[in-house]
C-alpha cells in the first residue's frame, strides 16, 4: 500500500518556435506513464508540463511570422501544444506558461533574492552564442563548420552558425557552487540518472565551472530585470523557475511545501542546465534541490535524432491517426529502454502492434470474455479447487506485479512492461493448454472449466490494473466489459499496488461484450479495418 508520499514529476517545457513532434510527446507520456502509476497507487501526485515561450528564438520566428511573440506563442500553444495532450491521452494536474503572471512575478522574487543575498553581479560578456540552444557553447559543443558554413564556428548540436555576443550583462556566481555540486552528486548517487548522466555531469562540473550570464539587452523579449528593466532575464534561467513557480512560490508556501522537490524528466541534450545550472540555483536560494533528475535518451529517425529542420520530424498524429493513442503509449514505453537512446521504424511499430497488443493481449481480453460469455451466460463462474497449474499462474501475476512497481520506482517504464507482459503471456499459454472449449463438452469437467475460465478472468483483472496507466483506453473498455465498476468501482480507484493479489474479481460478476481492443490494421490503407 501506499505511504501517501508526494510524488511531484515535471517535463521540459518545450519551445513554442514550432510544432510538436514525438521526440516532445515521448517525454510527456513518459511522465505521463510515472504520474498515472504513483495516482493510481495512493501517492499524492501532481504532474506538471508547458511551454518555454520567452527568448531570442521566439521572438526571430515571431518576427519571421509577421506577428508578436506573445501572438505566435498563444498560437502555437492554442493549436498545437495543448492539443497534443489530448493526442497521447496526457492527465497533467497542470500547464503552465512562462508568459503566466505566476510565473514572471515570482521568477523576479527569485532574481531579486539572489542579487540581494551577493549572488549576482554585473560584468562584460562576449562568446559564441547559439540561438537554437539557447546558450553561450562551450567549447566542447563548437565545432568547424563544412559545405555553406566553412570557416565558420557551428554549433555541434543544431550544426548552425553561432553568433559572437558582447553584452554588458548580469551574471550568477554559479563558480561558487562546484564543491557543493560535486558534494550531492556523490551523497546522493541517484540525484543524476542513469549513471552515464551522471558520469557526464560529475566530469563536466569537476573541469571547472564559470559564472553564468543571466540577463540580455540586445532585444525586449522576456521577463525584466526587477533592478535594472534594460535587461531581460536570460531565458533558461527564466525558465528553470517554472518548476517552482507553478507549485506556488513565492506565493503559496503551504502549496510549495506539500509539493517540491520534484522528479525531473528531460532529454539529454538539456541535462546540463537541469543537473548542474538549476541546483546552483536553487542552492543559492535556500531551496531544496530536487530529488532526482532523470535525462532521457533521444528518438532517432534514420539513425539521426529527431529534427524539425532535418525534416526528421514526424507529428504524433501521424500515428496515433492509424494506430490510436494507446498503441502509441505503448509502443514508446515498451520498444525504447528509458534513459537510452532508441529508434523509431513504422515496420516496428506495426509488428508491435500486431503481435503484442492485437494478437497478444488484446485476443486474450476478447477471447476469455467470450468464453465465459458462451459457456456461463455471461456470468464468472466460481474457481473450484486450484492445482499446481493454476497456482503457478497466481504466482506469475503476484511476482510480475511486485517486479513492475519496483521497476517503475527506479523509472524504468520498459522494465515495468516487460514484467506486466509475462502475464499475458502466461495467461495466453495457460489457456492453450487447458483447452477449455475442450472442457466445455465434458459435463464431468464443468467445476474444472470454472476454475480455468475464473482464473483467465481474474488474470484478466489484474492485467486491467497494471496497465491502465499506460494504455487507459483500452483498459478502460476491458474494465467495463469485466462488469466489475459495480462491485469494485473505477478502473483508476484500483489500489495499484495491490493489483497482484489474488481473488479480487467477485464470482458471479456479469461480464458484457467487447470489441477487438486492437483492431486489425490494414497495412496499406493505414486505416484500422
Amino acid at each position: 500500500m501506499s505511504d501517501g508520499s508526494s510524488f511531484y514529476i515535471t517535463t521540459p517545457i518545450f519551445y513554442v518556435n514550432d510544432v510538436p513532434h514525438i521526440g516532445h510527446a515521448y517525454t510527456e507520456v513518459a511522465a505521463d506513464v510515472l504520474a498515472r502509476w504513483h495516482r493510481q497507487a495512493g501517492d499524492d501526485t501532481w504532474l506538471l508540463t508547458g511551454t518555454d515561450e520567452h527568448g531570442q528564438k521566439i521572438l526571430r520566428t515571431a518576427t519571421a511570422n509577421g506577428t508578436t511573440p506573445k501572438q505566435w506563442a498563444d498560437k502555437l500553444v492554442t493549436e498545437e501544444w495543448l492539443p497534443l495532450l489530448d493526442t497521447v491521452d496526457i492527465a497533467n494536474d497542470d500547464f503552465i506558461r512562462t508568459t503566466d503572471e505566476r510565473h514572471e512575478v515570482n521568477v523576479q522574487k527569485f532574481l531579486q533574492k539572489l542579487y540581494d543575498d551577493g549572488y549576482i553581479y554585473a560584468g562584460e560578456y562576449e562568446a559564441l552564442y547559439c540561438v537554437g540552444c539557447e546558450e553561450f557553447k562551450p567549447q566542447s559543443e563548437i565545432v568547424d563548420g563544412t559545405g555553406e558554413y566553412e570557416g565558420q564556428k557551428v554549433c555541434a548540436i543544431h550544426s548552425k552558425p553561432l553568433e559572437l555576443l558582447q553584452e554588458k550583462n548580469y551574471f550568477f556566481r554559479m563558480s561558487q557552487f562546484a564543491d557543493r555540486l560535486l558534494a550531492l552528486y556523490e551523497e546522493r548517487p541517484d540525484f543524476v540518472q542513469p549513471e552515464s548522466a551522471r558520469n557526464e555531469v560529475v566530469s563536466f562540473v569537476r573541469q571547472g565551472l564559470s559564472d553564468l550570464s543571466i540577463s540580455r539587452s540586445s532585444f525586449d523579449w522576456g521577463i525584466k530585470v526587477p533592478w535594472d528593466e534594460s535587461h531581460v532575464v536570460y531565458v533558461w534561467f527564466d525558465a528553470l523557475l517554472n518548476y517552482i513557480t507553478a507549485v506556488g512560490y513565492g506565493q503559496d508556501d503551504e502549496e510549495f511545501a506539500r509539493r517540491w522537490p520534484a522528479n525531473h524528466l528531460v532529454g539529454k541534450d538539456i541535462l546540463r542546465f537541469h543537473a548542474v545550472i538549476w541546483p546552483a540555483m536553487l542552492m543559492a536560494a535556500g531551496l531544496e534541490v530536487p530529488k532526482r533528475v532523470f535525462g532521457h535518451g533521444w528518438l532517432l529517425v534514420g539513425g539521426e535524432k529527431m529534427s524539425k529542420s532535418k525534416l526528421t520530424g514526424i507529428a504524433p498524429t501521424q500515428i496515433t491517426d492509424t494506430f490510436g493513442s494507446d498503441a502509441f503509449r505503448y509502443y514508446f514505453m515498451r520498444a525504447i529502454n528509458f534513459g537510452q537512446d532508441g529508434s523509431f521504424s513504422w515496420e516496428d511499430l506495426a509488428a508491435r502492434y500486431q503481435a503484442e497488443l492485437a494478437n497478444g493481449f488484446g485476443n486474450l481480453a476478447s477471447r476469455v470474455v467470450a468464453m465465459v460469455t458462451r459457456y456461463f451466460e455471461g456470468i464468472v463462474p466460481p474457481a473450484g479447487p486450484y492445482r499446481d497449474v493454476d497456482l503457478h499462474v497466481q504466482e506469475v501475476v503476484r511476482t510480475a506485479a511486485a517486479d513492475a512497481d519496483a521497476a517503475i520506482s527506479r523509472l524504468a517504464i520498459h522494465d515495468a512492461l516487460t514484467a506486466i507482459w509475462r502475464i499475458v503471456d502466461e495467461l495466453n499459454g495457460y489457456i492453450t493448454e487447458q483447452e477449455p472449449w475442450a472442457l466445455a463438452k465434458d459435463d464431468a469437467q464443468r467445476e474444472l472449466l470454472g476454475t480455468v475460465l475464473y482464473t483467465a478472468a481474474e488474470g484478466l483483472r489484474s492485467l486491467a490494473v497494471l496497465l491502465s496507466p499506460v494504455i487507459p483506453a483500452a483498459t478502460a473498455k476491458l474494465w467495463e466489459a469485466l462488469g466489475v465498476s459495480g462491485e469494485l468501482g473505477a478502473l483508476t480507484a484500483q489500489p495499484l499496488r495491490s493489483a497482484g493479489e489474488w481473488g479480487q474479481l467477485p464470482a458471479g460478476t456479469e461480464v458484457n461484450g467487447l470489441e477487438a481492443l486492437f483492431p486489425r490494421i490494414d497495412a496499406e490503407a493505414g486505416a484500422a479495418v
